[in-house]
């Protein structure tokens, strides 16, 4: 099967206050995208293909208040806490923690965790106390993908390299995966490689082959485990990640990056026909 995510970020703040959203209020802007993107992905019903979207948690009933029954579009919340609720020893002490039950329970299929946006949240407060150790952040993204599992959310692990370690990225890679997947069910788990040395304005993208040698890596690592291109699948490299065989699909974020740059559901639908046309004739 192959796989489409969506990945909303915080793109519902107004353009008057910085942000990228000029489509809908923020109060109707969750429902509007996913009303326009689940109505228009029917069309590939009959394909083998999986489509998810992830919101930030105040937009999530939105989208689930528009939700059919036949709906093709999952929901996913953006990452999950450490601990939740258990009968007879936290009845939900968790103020300002989105807990995975939390998000079970209003709705959520899925979940996004180890984001490379995450993983330097989590960075910056461990140096603030002191620790420089990589993989201290790792191990907490485990604890996460543990809790989101034992709520029953199916997860989506990023994993990936930076600019700085490059020429490493197979040893970066390598303790991404064991720590994070550590005890974990892996039938229920996506990876997502994120080559976070070229995400950014004016950043090289990596090629074909630098993809495929990263994601075969992964696959040798972990075998059967399915990868997404995590670097953002857009119109300009939708046919080019469709021809990597070794790929499972793509992760989206924004659809625009020039004028007014921002997402745009019908932007968001051009991409996945791209995609789709590409995967349709390799069958």
């Amino acid at each position: 099967m192959k796989h489409i995510y969506l990945n909303l970020k915080r793109f519902e703040i107004p353009r008057e206050f910085g942000g990228v959203n000029g489509i809908a209020r923020p109060a109707e802007w969750a429902g509007k995208i996913y009303e326009e993107t689940d109505r228009a992905i029917c069309q590939y019903c009959e394909d083998d293909i999986d489509f998810a979207m992830y919101l930030p948690e105040a937009h999530i009933l939105q989208a689930i208040q528009k939700k059919e029954t036949e709906s093709m579009m999952r929901i996913g919340c953006q990452g999950v806490g450490i601990e939740d609720v258990e009968a007879g020893k936290n009845f939900g002490a968790f103020t300002s923690v989105r807990t995975a039950k939390a998000m079970k329970v209003i709705g959520c299929t899925d979940v996004i965790i180890g984001h490379c946006e995450e993983r330097k949240a989590k960075r910056q407060i461990l140096e603030e106390a002191g620790v420089e150790d990589e993989s201290a952040v790792t191990r907490v993204l485990n604890a996460e993908i543990l809790r989101a599992q034992e709520a029953g959310l199916k997860v989506l692990y990023c994993i990936g390299e930076s600019d700085k370690q490059r020429d490493s990225w197979r040893q970066v890679l390598s303790e991404q995966l064991m720590a994070g997947l550590n005890n974990t069910d892996l039938s229920e788990i996506i990876v997502a490689y994120e080559p976070v040395w070229a995400i950014g304005p004016g950043k090289v993208p990596p090629d074909r082959e630098q993809i495929r040698e990263r994601v075969s890596f992964i696959k040798e690592c972990v075998p059967g485990i399915e990868v997404l291109y995590g670097g953002g699948l857009k119109k300009e490299n939708a046919a080019m990640i469709a021809e990597i065989e070794e790929l499972d699909g793509g992760l989206i974020a924004l659809t625009r990056f020039t004028g007014d740059f921002g997402f745009y559901p019908d932007e968001y639908l051009e991409i996945v026909r791209n995609y789709m046309s590409v995967r349709r004739n390799r069958k």
